[in-house]
């Protein structure tokens, strides 16, 4: 990972992790023995960062009891070559291969990788069956679903990487006819795409009642671009979006993806990382207002490690979650921590 004591990069979505950035800052772990099952995190070697499971086993044994993870599409080791429609069955392979690793016992007690999300072009129509077939035989009974990114926006200081995508792609008919392939076949979808877009998923939610849906990141509220500055109109906006979306039933969400950019907090640009206090206190009104519209039973925390590892360390991150669950019951707080990622993605602990 980068190691600079620089200020992160203020471009992008998200702050490149700084090891030694991170380091200066520790504290208790609150809660060690709650099991915590990670639903959404990534692994990569590339630009000159690496994530891979060395490091995500590091990060894990800073003192939470996490027990599985659930490793989510990041467009890591595609096929180089053959059929474009099937070059990413490789990421598949590659995080079956790390499950495999992490079932050896040798990088900590934890299932990395439990669970595979993983991508299919989805405009490829009927022709995306095969190759969704194609990764259900690559994962090694692990995979669970796609994610098919819907990210966009018109300001590229917003978009970012995602400028270049295609608009309205959950109301394009060629992706819908992807998407029915899901059910059948038993998988699920991850939704990635920022607020303003969340009607166009509640479109998608009503045309495909069977498919289960998991809304990424609280629903990408964004505070960059033109939204700097108008956290509280922003927010009355979003809160609206997540109560309508709420209102499926095959609709659940990941609490996370705060430590972004894109939420336009400037904790990478501080001289030191915050503490879980402080990101609770930044964070809590946007996952309050989750469970409180989809219920604990639809809500799980994530990690979206390595972006959100910008801004906080693994350690702080999940005492912050703490922090704000500490209000609800204890059944409460079992099924975001660990129950609803599993029900939600099949999971086979143990």
């Amino acid at each position: 990972m980068t190691t600079s004591t620089a200020a992160a990069s203020s471009s992008g979505l998200y702050a490149d992790p700084r090891e030694d950035w991170l380091a200066q800052y520790t504290e208790e772990v609150i809660d060690p023995a709650r099991p915590i099952v990670d639903p959404h995190h990534h692994l990569w070697d590339r630009g000159g960062q690496r994530y891979m499971l060395e490091e995500m086993a590091a990060d894990i044994a800073s003192g939470h009891n996490i027990v599985a993870t659930v490793y989510v599409d990041c467009r890591s080791m595609y096929r180089a070559s053959g059929p474009e429609a099937l070059r990413p069955v490789g990421e598949v392979e590659f995080a079956n291969g790390v499950a495999a690793m992490s079932a050896s016992g040798g990088y900590g007690p934890a299932q990395i990788n439990a669970g595979i999300v993983s991508h299919v072009n989805l405009l490829l129509g009927d022709g995306a069956k095969p190759v969704l077939e194609a990764e259900i035989a690559a994962g090694g009974g692990r995979f669970r679903g796609i994610r098919h990114s819907s990210a966009w926006d018109a300001e590229f200081e917003v978009a970012g990487m995602y400028a270049k995508r295609p608009k309205g792609l959950l109301l394009d008919a060629a992706f819908r006819e992807g998407f029915a392939c899901l059910a059948p076949l038993n998988l699920s979808f991850d939704a990635w795409l920022f607020h303003p877009q969340i009607g166009e998923l509640v479109d998608l939610a009503r045309a495909f009642p069977d498919t289960r849906i998991v809304l990424d990141h609280c629903g990408g509220p964004v505070g960059i671009g033109r939204f700097a500055g108008k956290r509280e109109e922003t927010f009355v906006t979003w809160k609206a979006s997540i109560e309508e979306i709420a209102k499926y039933p095959n609709v659940s969400v990941k609490l996370g993806g705060l430590a972004m950019r894109l939420l336009g907090y400037d904790f990478h640009e501080r001289a030191m990382p915050p503490s879980s206090e402080q990101a609770a206190a930044a964070w809590r009104p946007y996952i309050e207002t989750c469970i409180e519209a989809f219920g604990p039973n639809r809500a799980m925390f994530e990690s979206n490690f390595p972006p959100d590892k910008g801004q906080c360390s693994y350690q702080v991150i999940f005492n912050a979650f703490k922090r704000i669950a500490a209000q609800y019951s204890e059944a409460e707080r079992t099924a975001l921590f660990s129950n609803t990622a599993t029900d939600f993605y099949r999971l086979k602990l143990g």
